[in-house]
């Protein structure tokens, strides 16, 4: 299976490559996100790619935007069609993993949702019995579920750098505290709605991060992606145990192979072996099918 690490698009502007997503300028009001099968992990871009990844992740996406849209308009535009302005060859490359979406001005914040107790998340619990400023009860587990899920923004980190939890009053002096409580109060409604529709499908959204736009008139939408294997933790919900490193369809297996490694987390980052890339592959098509097949609810 061929991979796609960049993208090469003589017919429109490039704008900007990021860590997985190659964007290009389409006209005022539109670009084009074309997701590639690159791979990021602990903010270091790998030399390896994952087949069939950027595919996965945008049909996953997709398939969040179209399901949430009674909760907030995202950036898709449907109704942009570029097909004509592309040579064959172009419209080879970003077939089925590219999405035409409007411009709008990001919010310089993510937008976390913990309702399980993990990660970054677990190991501050464990020096200050808190996430992010927020208390938590006593005596949790590593992967317990959290009484209620939590709302944690961090920073939005350029390529190469990390991005750093914050409070949320520091959130507020960033975007104003009315945009804030509407930040957090989506994120978490996002976030509850779909860890209860995923559970039915036997998966865990134990966390996952959502990113927000505005339009000219402060209109809000969901932008990037959302919910997918790239932006969240999905576990096995027959195989969940607290106290364990539950069975992940996400990046957390790459994520557990580089910390195998003498490697410091700085670039340039490590190749993986094909197992590794094998494994990964399987992980997120399984998530995908589980989530997106038959939606019947």
């Amino acid at each position: 299976m061929s991979a796609v690490f960049e993208t090469h698009l003589t017919s429109l502007p490039l704008l900007a490559r990021g860590k997985v997503r190659d964007i290009y300028d389409i006209d005022d009001d539109h670009m084009l996100i074309v997701t590639t099968d690159r791979m990021s992990a602990f903010d270091v871009i790998l030399p390896t790619p994952i087949p069939n990844k950027g595919r996965i992740l945008t049909e996953v996406a997709e398939f969040w935007f179209n399901r949430t849209r009674h909760i907030i308009p995202n950036h898709l535009a449907p109704d942009v069609d570029i097909t004509a302005r592309l040579t064959p060859e172009e419209r080879k490359q970003i077939s089925r993993r590219s999405m035409v979406v409007k411009k709008l001005k990001p919010l310089p914040v993510e937008a976390i949702v913990r309702g399980y107790l993990i990660g970054s998340g677990w190991k501050e619990y464990q020096q200050t019995g808190q996430v992010c400023g927020i208390p938590l009860p006593e005596g949790l587990r590593k992967a317990d579920r959290l009484p209620e899920p939590i709302f944690t923004p961090s920073t939005k980190a350029e390529v190469g750098d990390h991005d750093i939890n914050i409070t949320f009053d520091e959130m507020k002096r960033l975007v104003g505290d009315e945009l804030a409580e509407k930040v957090r109060e989506i994120s978490l409604r996002l976030y509850k709605e779909a860890a209860e529709y995923a559970l039915k499908r036997g998966i865990i959204i134990a966390d996952t991060k959502f990113e927000f736009g505005l339009d000219d008139d402060g209109q809000l939408y969901l932008i990037d992606e959302a919910l997918t294997p790239d932006s969240s933790r999905f576990w096995s919900a027959r195989d969940w145990q607290p106290g364990t490193d539950p069975k992940s369809f996400d990046k957390q297996y790459v994520r557990d192979y580089l910390d195998s490694l003498d490697w410091d987390k700085t670039p340039p980052g490590p190749e993986l072996p094909e197992e590794v890339v094998k494994k990964t592959v399987e992980k997120y098509a399984e998530a995908k099918d589980r989530l997106i097949e038959n939606p019947d609810d």
